[in-house]
C-alpha cells in the first residue's frame, strides 16, 4: 500500500494517475471511428488504485471524460486531470460563527487540551446552549482547529506564571524568524548547559557539571567553553573574561536571564566595557537557538566519547572538550553557513575591539554598591566585614565601594559620580591595631591663609553693626524706655 501522504500529494498522484490511463490514446490517436473500442478496452482493465493500491476498475464514461480533458489542454495535460477543488473548501460550513467564537474563547484558556478533548466539552456547550447550532463532526472540527492554528500546546504546569503567559501571548501574535549579524564578534551568545555526565572530585564524590559556552553569532566559532561545578557569577566572569582575552571584546552579548547573567558584576562589567548586553524574553529560549544547537553537537559527539571513561575528572574533561572545539567543532563544515566556523570568523568583517589587560578587566567585572561609614573609626561594613577607610574622606557619611562577591580581596572607594576608582580599601586588622600607633589624620583642606586684622572695636559681628547703623539713619527715636539699672545706695550711706 503507498505510504501515507498530504492532500496535495494524493491530487497530484490521481492526475499522474489519470493521465497514466488515457495517455496511450494521446500518444497513439485511434482511427476515426476506432475511439469507442479502445476506450472500452481500457474500462475492461483493472487498474491499481493510485491511494489504497487496491485493483479498481473505470467506467467507459469516465475514462472517455478524462480523454477529452487533455485532449482539450495540450498545455498541460496532467494539471488538468487533477482534481477539482470544492468551492466551500477552506470554509468550515459545518461550524457556525457563534460556535467558532466558543471554540477559540475555549482554546484561549486552555490550549494544552487534545483535539477530543476540546470536540468533547463543545458538545457539552451545544447541548446547553442549542442556538449555537448543530455539533459538528470530530473530523471537521480538528481541520477547523488546525487551519487556524489552535495546535496543542504544552502544559505549562507550575511555570504558569504571569510572564510564561505573556510568552505565550507573545508567540501567538508575532512570527518567529531566524536572524544572523553581518559581522564577526558582532554578536556574541552566552549560555550554562547542564551536561549529561559526572565527574569524580578529588574528595571522593561524582558532582554534575555544567558547560559555559560563549559563541559569535555570525561565524558560530566558539570562542571558548569551560565546565564548572556551578552555575555562578563568579564562573560566568571566569569564562567571559577568557573568551575576551582569546578573542577580543564584542560589540554585543546574547544570554537568558539566569541569576548568573544578571547579576550585579556581570551587568555592570559589560557596561564598563561597552558591550550591550541583551537577554532573551522569558520563556523565549528559541531567541537563543544557536546555542540550543551547539549544545545537541556537544552531547552527541564530544560526551559520547567520554561515556565509557568512569573515573573522569573536572580536568580531564576540559582538556578534551577545548581540544574538541578548536581541532573538530571550529574547523568541521558548518551546514548552516556552508563553511568552517573559523574560516568564516577569519575572512568576515571584524567590529570587534582589543581586549584590555588582567587587572583593568577584572576591575570592570565589580559591583558598585553605597555603604555608610561608621564615623566612630572610619570603617563600613562589605558582606559582614569592616574595611578601613583612609582618613581624608573620614567627613563622608556614605560612600561608594566596588567589589565582586566572589573576592573581598580587591575591593576599591569609586567616586559616585564618575566611577573611576579613588583607592583600594583593606579590612580592619584588630590585632594590628591593637599595638596603639596611629597615623596623623590627614587634612581634609589645604591651607588656609593667614587671618585679617582685627578692626577697632571689633567685638561686634558686621551685620548686627550694619543693622545698628541702618536703624540709626531712619532718624527714629529708639523704641524702648531707658531705665536707671544702677544700684541703689545703701541707707547708711546716704
Amino acid at each position: 500500500m503507498p505510504e501515507k501522504d498530504d492532500a496535495s500529494g494524493r491530487e497530484e498522484r490521481w492526475a499522474h494517475f489519470r493521465f497514466s490511463v488515457i495517455g496511450p490514446l494521446l500518444a497513439a490517436p485511434p482511427e476515426r471511428g476506432d475511439l469507442k473500442q479502445e476506450l472500452e478496452i481500457l474500462a475492461g482493465k483493472k487498474w491499481r488504485h493510485p491511494v489504497t493500491g487496491q485493483a479498481v476498475c473505470f467506467a467507459l464514461s469516465t475514462i472517455e471524460r478524462w480523454y477529452y480533458l487533455a485532449l482539450g489542454e495540450p498545455k498541460d495535460p496532467v494539471g488538468v486531470l487533477g482534481r477539482k477543488i470544492r468551492q466551500d473548501c477552506g470554509t468550515h460550513p459545518s461550524l457556525s460563527m457563534e460556535l467558532r467564537g466558543v471554540l477559540l474563547e475555549q482554546y484561549r484558556k486552555h490550549p494544552s487540551w487534545s483535539y477530543q478533548l476540546h470536540a468533547d466539552n463543545l458538545a457539552v456547550v451545544v447541548e446547553q446552549e442549542p442556538t449555537l447550532g448543530k455539533m459538528p463532526s470530530y473530523p471537521s472540527l480538528r481541520r477547523f482547529m488546525k487551519a487556524h492554528g489552535l495546535l496543542k500546546r504544552p502544559r505549562q504546569g507550575r511555570g504558569n506564571t504571569p510572564g510564561a503567559q505573556a510568552a505565550e501571548r507573545r508567540f501567538e501574535a508575532f512570527e518567529i524568524r531566524s536572524y544572523e549579524s553581518q559581522y564577526a564578534n558582532a554578536l556574541w551568545h552566552l549560555d550554562f548547559h547542564h551536561g549529561s555526565l559526572k565527574v569524580l572530585l578529588p574528595e571522593g564524590q561524582w558532582a554534575g557539571v555544567h558547560l559555559l559556552g560563549v559563541l559569535d553569532d555570525h561565524s558560530r566559532l566558539c570562542a571558548h567553553a569551560q565546565w564548572y561545578l556551578s552555575e555562578t557569577a563568579e564562573n560566568l566572569v571566569h569564562g567571559l573574561c577568557q573568551a575576551f582575552e582569546k578573542r577580543g571584546l564584542p560589540r554585543a552579548l546574547m544570554s537568558d536571564n539566569g541569576s548568573a547573567m544578571t547579576a550585579a558584576e556581570t551587568v555592570q562589567g559589560l557596561e564598563r566595557l561597552g558591550i550591550i548586553h541583551e537577554k532573551t524574553l522569558p520563556y523565549s529560549a528559541y531567541q537563543n537557538g544557536k546555542q540550543e544547537v551547539f549544545w545537541s553537537q556537544v552531547e552527541g559527539r564530544l560526551l559520547a566519547m567520554l561515556e565509557n571513561c568512569i573515573d573522569l575528572t573536572l580536568a580531564q574533561l576540559n582538556e578534551a572538550t577545548l581540544a574538541w572545539i578548536e581541532l573538530e567543532y571550529n574547523r568541521k563544515l558548518h551546514s548552516e553557513i556552508d563553511q568552517c566556523p573559523l574560516d568564516r570568523y577569519v575572512e568576515a568583517k571584524d567590529v570587534g575591539r582589543p581586549c584590555p589587560e588582567s587587572e583593568p578587566l577584572r576591575q570592570a567585572f565589580t559591583a558598585q554598591l553605597s555603604r555608610t561609614q561608621r564615623q566612630s573609626d572610619g570603617t563600613l561594613s562589605i558582606e559582614g566585614i569592616r574595611f578601613e577607610l583612609p582618613s581624608r574622606y573620614r567627613h563622608l557619611k556614605r560612600v561608594s565601594v566596588r567589589f565582586a562577591s566572589w573576592d573581598l580581596s580587591h575591593v576599591y572607594l569609586a567616586d559616585p559620580r564618575s566611577g573611576h576608582l579613588l583607592c583600594r580599601l583593606y579590612p580592619q586588622d584588630k590585632h594590628q591595631n591593637a599595638d596603639g600607633r596611629r597615623r596623623s589624620k590627614q587634612p581634609l583642606i589645604g591651607p588656609l591663609p593667614s587671618p585679617a586684622p582685627k578692626t577697632e572695636g571689633g567685638g561686634m559681628a558686621p551685620l548686627l553693626r550694619k543693622l545698628i547703623a541702618q536703624y540709626a539713619a531712619t532718624g527714629l527715636v529708639p523704641a524702648y524706655l531707658p531705665k536707671d539699672e544702677c544700684p541703689h545706695e545703701k541707707e547708711g550711706e546716704r
